[in-house]
C-alpha cells in the first residue's frame, strides 16, 4: 500500500531492535483517514472470503481492526492483555511475547464472543516474530473457530515470523512489507 510505505518513509523513525517508530500516525497519534484506507484495502483484500469476525490484541492493532471490520461489515473482537472485572471468568486465554515490550502477557477472550461457527481474520499493526498472530491463532483454535488468514498493517519482512506463519499455511497479507531497514534507511519489498 503506497500510501502508507510514504507515510512510513516521511515519518518513521528506526530505533535500536530494530524498532520502526510510527508514533506520529499509527501507534499513539493516529491519522484516521490513513487508518480508514487501510481498513478498506484489507476489506478488499478479504473480500471473497467468508470472515465473520475480526480479531486483535490490545491495543495498538484496535484501530487497523475497527477499519477493516468495518469495511467488511463484521463485528471487532480484541483479546485483553489485562482481566478486569467486567470480563467473565468463562474465558479462553494464551501466553504472547512482545516483541516491542519484551515481555510475556497473558492475553484472553471471553467464550461468549468466539464460537466454533466463527471463520476468524486477524488484524495487526506489526509482524515480527509473529507471536502475536500465534497467540491470537490458539485463542481461534481452543474455540474450534477458523482461521481467514491474518492482515497486518507492517510487516519486518526480515524478521521470521511472517515466513513462519506462511510455511504454516496462513494466508498473511501485509500492506506494507519491510525487507531491510537501517541507517541508510528503508527498503520495502518489490524495491
Amino acid at each position: 500500500m503506497k500510501l502508507l510505505e510514504d507515510r512510513i518513509r516521511r515519518e518513521g523513525k528506526i530505533l535500536p531492535g530494530p524498532v520502526l517508530k510510527v508514533s506520529s500516525f499509527l501507534n499513539h497519534q493516529m491519522d484516521p483517514a490513513l487508518i480508514m484506507e487501510m481498513g478498506r484495502e484489507i476489506g478488499r483484500l478479504f473480500a471473497g472470503e467468508p470472515v465473520t469476525k475480526v480479531l486483535t490484541i490490545e491495543s495498538s492493532g484496535i484501530a487497523v481492526a475497527l477499519c477493516a471490520g468495518y469495511a467488511l461489515g463484521v463485528p471487532v473482537l480484541f483479546a485483553k492483555k489485562h482481566r478486569t472485572s467486567n470480563v467473565s471468568g468463562n474465558l479462553y486465554q494464551t501466553m504472547v511475547h512482545s516483541y516491542t515490550h519484551g515481555t510475556d502477557y497473558t492475553v484472553v477472550v471471553e467464550r461468549e464472543f468466539l464460537k466454533a461457527e466463527d471463520r476468524v481474520l486477524i488484524v495487526d499493526d506489526f509482524l515480527a516474530n509473529g507471536k502475536a498472530v500465534e497467540g491470537l491463532l490458539d485463542l481461534i483454535h481452543q474455540a474450534g473457530a477458523e482461521a481467514a488468514g491474518a492482515a497486518i498493517a507492517v510487516e519486518k519482512a526480515f524478521q521470521e515470523g511472517g515466513r513462519l506463519l506462511r510455511s504454516k499455511g496462513l494466508r498473511v497479507e501485509s500492506l506494507a512489507r519491510i525487507e531491510r531497514m537501517d541507517e541508510n534507511g528503508i527498503v520495502f519489498a518489490g524495491e
